[in-house]
């Protein structure tokens, strides 16, 4: 692969993957208004599959994954691009999208807690401030007086969003510990394409064979969802970690929840709602605190809830 970029089009490029993440939780949520989630996810990760694959071979980074990087394609396929991404277009069918960015950035969190739990990772004073101020802004968004609990299928997709934090977070911990012999841009096309497989093997059982009503607005979409938001995103965050400081890419990326929020008030008419503001700013800034003080666990913040 090449070398690094340039600092300015290095920070071009991560501009670029703040604005797909954060506009593809709104577009994820019209794009499950006319799919089924399953589908809409497999559907997704197909395009990007195709799209990564020459991506790859034009860089010469294509290869078939060695033996011992097998788990880390299995593990990041399953947990994050199959139970990540297909609760999350679960959720969005029953939670508005703002309130669904700020639950799925609570993933540092969980990392930080898991990485202590299965990497015996100390949590510093400053790991458990920035795990307490996130705790706080769950707190807001699980309030009584912000959330109706006798609404079922809010509390529903809350928790299926919730879930999917999990175990995005859960892939995290585990690719951590996980000894390297490839890159992870080389790998991702595999992951990509087993989710795929996955994914439409699920969707047909659960969901039955597709029955979409294509139109060009859905067919624009979901290009834009795979080839920019998962194909491009992944390319350019590779380029952006080899020419940007860690902490500077940290701190640019959580811009995205609140991109995210505007994108869904600009896309879908969702209302801003100041409890979400506030438990947005109580979890980011936490993640924050962590990020610039340096306690929070290295690649934690490569967690990107891209929907």
């Amino acid at each position: 692969m090449a070398g690094g970029l340039s600092t300015r089009n290095a920070a071009v490029l991560l501009a670029g993957v703040v604005l797909a993440w954060g506009t593809n939780w709104p577009v994820t949520k019209i794009i499950v208004q006319d799919v089924p989630p399953l589908w809409a996810t497999a559907l997704r990760c197909v395009i990007a599959a195709a799209t990564l694959a020459p991506m790859l071979w034009a860089q010469g980074a294509f290869i078939v994954p060695k033996r011992g990087d097998l788990p880390v394609v299995f593990c990041t396929s399953i947990l994050h691009l199959v139970a990540f991404s297909a609760l999350v277009a679960a959720g969005l069918q029953f939670v508005p999208a703002g309130r669904a960015i700020v639950l799925g950035y609570t993933t540092p969190l969980w990392v930080a807690i898991g990485a202590a739990m299965f990497l015996s990772e100390h949590i510093t004073r400053w790991r458990a401030t920035g795990i307490g101020f996130g705790l706080a802004g769950l707190a807001v968004i699980f309030n009584p007086q912000t959330l109706d609990w006798s609404d079922s299928y809010a509390l529903f997709g809350s928790s299926l969003i919730l879930l999917a934090a999990f175990c995005w977070a859960g892939n995290i911990v585990y690719v951590r510990a996980h000894k390297w012999i490839s890159t992870p841009f080389q790998l991702v096309f595999w992951q990509v394409l087993l989710a795929a497989a996955l994914l439409s093997a699920g969707a047909l059982i659960t969901e039955g064979p597709p029955r979409i009503v294509w139109s060009t607005r859905l067919v624009a979409l979901l290009l834009f969802s795979g080839i920019i938001c998962t194909a491009f995103a992944n390319w350019a965050m590779t380029m952006v970690n080899r020419s940007l400081p860690a902490v500077t890419t940290s701190l640019c990326l959580l811009a995205t929840p609140l991109l995210g929020i505007i994108s869904a008030t600009l896309l879908l008419s969702e209302p801003l709602e100041p409890s979400l503001f506030l438990a947005m700013t109580l979890i980011i800034g936490g993640i924050a605190v962590g990020t610039v003080a340096g306690g929070w666990p290295q690649g934690a913040m490569s967690a990107k809830p891209s929907a």
